[in-house]
């Protein structure tokens, strides 16, 4: 009886092929941080605004692309390594370093075992001492705003949406949000002890609670600006 032996090393190439590919090591180092302005959480929608981190020198071109949490946090599992840091242009309520010739400013980041990394942004607007309670079927808020970019690259708030929600993931879009009211940025006369209401509707299942959060519209900008978001109960 004749054995094909070409039959049998094709076979081997292939399972050791297979195992080699099985036996690379995933990703396992953790980094991690916040936005912040001044050390202070930039507060934005949940996975709407974007980041890239990529490995210069490599041997790839892309980046790995992630997204915000709503208080501002990322989590990424990567390698030890030399990476940046950028954020994609016209992203986010705040300003981003620009270098000229539509180059983006970097950060480097030498990771070498777990690491938290805040990354400092300069947000338009911030809001101020928010205060939230429900009386009388609404929920109620009092805010101040501090407009922080004041030089050309200044913007004119274009609405400030007073939300709440059933579950403690409210914005704009989503299906958390049980409601809604906003005032027009032209009605602001005074950066100071603004107040905003919004009547709470039946909620099915009942909860005696909502979670509420303020936003705010920035002229030609996508993305919203938020402050934290509280449980109110009721």
């Amino acid at each position: 009886m004749k054995i094909k032996f070409h039959h049998i090393i094709i076979v081997l190439l292939i399972t050791a092929s297979g195992c080699k590919k099985d036996n690379y090591k995933e990703p396992s180092v953790t980094l991690k941080g916040h936005l912040t302005y001044k050390g202070e959480n930039v507060n934005v929608e949940a996975n709407q605004v974007p980041f890239d981190v990529y490995q210069p020198g490599f041997g790839k071109t892309g980046s790995i692309r992630g997204f915000f949490d709503q208080d501002g946090g990322y989590s990424l599992l990567l390698f030890n390594g030399n990476y940046k840091f950028t954020m994609p242009a016209n992203q986010g309520p705040f300003l981003w370093k620009e270098l000229g010739g539509s180059k983006r400013d970097t950060v480097a980041i030498a990771l070498n075992g777990p690491q938290t990394l805040d990354i400092e942004v300069t947000p338009f607007y911030m809001l101020r001492s928010p205060q939230f309670a429900a009386a009388a079927g609404k929920v109620n808020a009092t805010f101040n705003i501090e407009k922080v970019v004041t030089d050309a690259n200044a913007k004119n708030i274009e609405t400030v949406t007073l939300y709440i929600g059933k579950t403690s993931f409210v914005s704009e879009n989503g299906d958390n949000r049980v409601a809604k009211t906003e005032l027009a940025g032209s009605a602001i006369t005074s950066m100071n002890n603004i107040a905003m209401s919004v009547n709470i509707p039946t909620l099915t299942p009942t909860q005696n609670y909502v979670f509420a959060r303020l936003g705010i519209k920035i002229a030609g900008v996508e993305d919203r600006i938020y402050s934290p978001i509280v449980k109110v109960s009721f």
